[in-house]
């Protein structure tokens, strides 16, 4: 019988590689405000904890944001964001190689799939279901006001309830050290993934239990 009942996954640099897509939205909506684009690669830093604090560190980069007297500017151009997002956050998305292959061997065994992301919700529902096959997962849920964003554990556990499994039994995988820490807080086994936006450095430091460097290799874990 198998000790983990359920994974939890992150979206951006996990389980959709929406890098790309990331740095075409942010850029296109800063060059209407006159800012110059950022380099795609620079993205990795900016994101992880929601769009807003992901626009927020983009114009701190270009020096246009500098704390709460520039509040006004910044709210201006993240509602510019959300627009724009909300129309093309699934353009040029793809799943990174060999995550289509894992989710699906995991539904074989039994194993309960949701994602959990600091990308607006409807966004994250858009994008999850532009690549992976319906009933791939159990839920999918993204940022909304009626809980706190990752780090905070309180939708993972929420996701945990949902597919009827206690946090013990839930593997949680995500590329950075906000899910790290989120998985560690949810009390789940926390899996760091380098195929992503981040480093085996920050993962480690973050409290990963293991890291691992494809897909394939979550399904060699003891208790699967």
């Amino acid at each position: 019988m198998n000790k983990y009942k359920a994974a939890i996954f992150d979206l951006d640099g996990t389980t959709a590689n929406t890098l790309e897509n990331l740095a075409f939205c942010a850029n296109t909506v800063i060059s209407g405000f006159g800012i110059e684009p950022v380099e795609t690669d620079r993205y990795k830093y900016f994101v992880g904890d929601g769009s807003r604090v992901q626009m927020q560190r983009l114009l701190t980069y270009r020096d246009r944001y500098s704390g709460p007297s520039d509040e006004e500017f910044l709210e201006e151009v993240f509602a510019r964001y959300l627009e724009f997002l909300s129309i093309h956050c699934a353009d040029g998305v793809v799943p990174y190689d060999g995550m289509p292959e894992l989710l699906s061997e995991l539904n074989k065994i039994n194993i309960k799939c949701a994602v959990f992301s600091n990308k607006p919700h409807k966004q994250a529902c858009k994008v999850v279901s532009s690549i992976y096959p319906e009933n791939t997962f159990t839920d999918v849920l993204g940022q909304k006001d009626s809980y706190p964003r990752k780090p905070d554990p309180a939708g993972a556990l929420m996701l945990a309830e949902e597919m009827k499994v206690y946090p013990h039994e839930c593997l949680y995988v995500g590329d950075t050290n906000t899910d790290m820490k989120t998985g560690k807080a949810a009390g789940m086994f926390t899996i760091g993934v380098l195929w992503g936006f981040r480093d085996r450095d920050e993962l480690e430091k973050a409290g990963a239990d293991v890291i691992v460097s494809t897909p394939a290799e979550i399904l060699d874990l003891p208790g699967l």
